[in-house]
């Protein structure tokens, strides 16, 4: 292609993110070290450092492994679709999702890449209807269709789940979305 853009070269982000939380997983796992204490644990200095490593770290295989499916599928989407755009919305997703449950969240340890992933979904699906153009929109359905049911993980209903990394994701999401879209991605 002309601009440079393929499917193997939109997928590099998303898998070398995954390579490095299933890397902290192994450490984590066979080392028997306890990485969680590297999560997010909301407004203290040493839980500031969850801000950098939080979405690298799971709490366990099945947590790992409901985070690197959609990740990899919407991060590819992400890169092949808005190659222009999805390195900063790809940041302001894991920065700024991490940065509002660090500021708002409840007193717990914050683990994992779901905000990062309703970051992700949540920008795929309030751009393509922000847009408006034929591309945009069917990438917005799709996502709906297909992960428009994770909006049910922003509520509070579960006190093991990290609902606010999930809210923040979201609105994150929809926020860089707003700011893009007049952006040619």
């Amino acid at each position: 292609m002309s601009n440079g853009r393929t499917l193997i070269g939109s997928a590099v982000v998303p898998f070398r993110f995954v390579f490095l939380m299933w890397l902290s997983f192994v450490v984590d796992f066979l080392l028997g070290y306890d990485l969680t204490v590297f999560g997010i644990w909301p407004r203290t200095l040493m839980g500031g450092i969850g801000i950098i490593t939080a979405p690298l770290i799971h709490a366990n295989y099945i947590h790992l492994l409901s985070n690197t499916i959609p990740l990899l599928f919407l991060g590819v989407v992400l890169f092949y679709s808005y190659y222009r755009i999805a390195s900063g919305v790809f940041l302001r997703c894991y920065f700024f999702t991490n940065l509002l449950v660090w500021l708002f969240a409840r007193p717990s340890f914050h683990v994992g890449a779901s905000g990062l992933v309703y970051g992700i979904a949540s920008f795929l699906i309030f751009y393509g209807f922000m847009r408006r153009d034929f591309k945009s929109l069917f990438i917005s359905v799709i996502v709906l269709f297909v992960y428009g049911s994770i909006f049910y993980g922003v509520l509070p209903v579960n006190s093991h789940v990290s609902w606010e990394s999930h809210l923040a994701g979201a609105i994150v999401g929809a926020v860089t979305a707003y700011s893009y879209r007049k952006v040619r991605a």
